[in-house]
């Protein structure tokens, strides 16, 4: 793999990541509620996530979608299921609940962490992705694994610091919201985005 290929590449997952989905949907409103902390446990869910869907994607579960209309309604209606409960669940989230106020760091984490994995990894559309962005970047006329295991580890790197921006951002807005009428306001804009971006992921079609 040449550096300009691989350079292309970086440029063109950057694009990709910038745009925010379901996931970072999730990420900032995860990080509004729970402030600056909850950067390194989203942070660390996004990246297993997307490791799970492109591990998923390389051993052959990709391909396996675009061909099967009954897997890809699962893991979509899954998902979506699953980003509307989230989103319901922050609507009714106060402000200045013990769970938000009290909690323990780790729980806490482990929550974050377990949330941001299971948008990330259980997105159909993610998983599809992956089997047709990486062959893209690949040189026929050398060993593939290498050059997965340099453009995997390359885009798991750009989405993890996509999502810690994305969190650090979120997160300082909330520090400077304290007034619990705005944070109430920014919970249920939150918890709106997230029962939409469920819609959507509710509305995908398989490729075909």
């Amino acid at each position: 793999m040449t550096i300009e290929i691989w350079m292309a590449f970086a440029l063109a997952a950057m694009v990709v990541l910038i745009v925010p989905g379901p996931t970072i949907i999730l990420v900032i409103s995860q990080a509004i509620v729970h402030g600056r902390r909850s950067v390194l446990p989203l942070t660390l869910g996004v990246t297993l996530g997307d490791f799970t869907a492109m591990t998923l994607s390389l051993l052959g579960l990709g391909a396996l979608m675009a061909s099967s209309a009954a897997l890809f309604s699962a893991l979509k209606w899954v998902g979506a299921a699953y980003l509307i409960y989230l989103g319901i669940k922050l609507w009714r989230t106060h402000p200045k609940s013990p769970e938000l106020a009290n909690a323990a760091p780790s729980h806490s984490g482990q929550s974050l962490v377990h949330s941001a994995f299971i948008v990330t990894a259980l997105n159909p559309k993610s998983i599809a992705f992956f089997v047709a962005f990486l062959p893209q970047f690949i040189d026929p006329q050398k060993q593939a694994l290498p050059q997965l295991v340099i453009l995997g580890t390359t885009f798991l790197s750009l989405a993890s610091v996509n999502a810690a921006l994305y969190a650090l951002f979120a997160g300082q807005l909330r520090e400077t919201m304290q007034r619990t009428r705005v944070r109430r306001f920014f919970n249920r804009c939150g918890g709106s985005a997230l029962i939409g971006a469920g819609v959507i992921t509710a509305t995908l079609q398989r490729t075909s």
